[in-house]
């Protein structure tokens, strides 16, 4: 199956009250582990890259690894996003390169400025086939090229929700109502707001909404990472029941990064700890991919609902 986009996908998610994952990726093991878990779990998945990860990876070897993923796989309904798009520029490389779907965060800017930009991104990409996310409210954290302040985040009023739909003709909509980036998501129990979550979909009920911040941080993999030499103290996130809350209860994509991160980082510190003499790339990657698909895995079949939607 070719890439596609996420309407249908979202289409469906809405539909049957799932969830879809959308997993960042930046190399050949995070793709690996997370297509495989979908193929297995019969699901629909995302695979995103930040502008950092373009950076990093590069945008064709990106695309030639998920293109492969896709042909492999071609039962499974596969998208390729641009995650946190900081500008147009970034948009259109993304868009004129493959993507089959583009986020523009305008979150940083003011209501007007933010309508503006994500409209000049909204109309390129429909002219291309390409579908839109964009996002208002701000959600505090670190994540790559994000950086928001606990005070300067706020969650998304209903009712400009609304408005900026209208006005810029976005398809999905990531919003604000307590979740945040990075591995130290609160400080003292988790809490999301479902009541605006409630309204948003209660005045847009025909567009997707997209939870950003929302990796579980997993306990068993902060363990593992400290356990074989990490020093990650206090990291806490969204509770997989919190999210399997949201998965039913109007949200269609649900962003995980660092949960992905853990797993990848807490295999590999293993490996080396059990064999000191290890320098094979093979044999501490490929551990690495096996929990990354587990965790993939648990979150497709577990938390999110997606598995049999393909």
């Amino acid at each position: 199956m070719p890439l596609v986009t996420t309407k249908a996908m979202f289409e469906k998610s809405m539909k049957e009250k799932f969830a879809i994952g959308a997993f960042n990726v930046n190399n050949m093991e995070l793709v690996q582990g997370i297509v495989e878990a979908a193929a297995e779990q019969n699901s629909p998945v995302i695979l995103q890259a930040s502008s950092s990860a373009i950076k990093y990876a590069g945008i064709d070897y990106l695309m030639a690894m998920v293109k492969v993923a896709a042909e492999e796989h071609p039962n499974i309904p596969i998208a390729i996003h641009l995650d946190h798009g900081p500008d147009f520029e970034t948009c259109k490389m993304c868009v004129d390169n493959g993507f089959t779907s583009v986020m523009f965060d305008g979150s940083k800017y003011d209501f007007e400025e933010n309508v503006r930009l994500t409209k000049e991104v909204v109309d390129y990409a429909h002219s291309k086939g390409v579908v839109v996310e964009a996002e208002l409210g701000k959600l505090a954290g670190i994540e790559d090229d994000v950086n928001v302040s606990a005070s300067d985040a706020m969650y998304t009023d209903p009712s400009q929700a609304e408005e900026f739909v209208k006005r810029t003709g976005c398809d999905s909509l990531a919003i604000a109502i307590g979740t945040s980036h990075g591995a130290y998501k609160f400080k003292g129990e988790a809490k999301l707001r479902f009541d605006i979550l409630k309204q948003i979909k209660e005045r847009i009920p025909n567009t997707p909404i997209v939870l950003h911040g929302a990796s579980t941080v997993i306990p068993e993999l902060v363990n593992m990472c400290n356990q074989y030499g990490g020093n990650i103290p206090g990291a806490k996130g969204v509770p997989d029941e919190m999210l399997h809350e949201a998965s039913i209860s109007g949200v269609s994509k649900i962003n995980v990064d660092t949960d992905l991160r853990l797993a990848m980082t807490g295999a590999i510190r293993k490996v080396f700890a059990e064999d000191p003499s290890a320098f094979d790339p093979r044999k501490y990657l490929k551990p690495a991919r096996d929990l990354i698909k587990e965790t993939v895995t648990h979150k497709m079949r577990d938390v999110f609902g997606s598995a049999n939607k393909a």
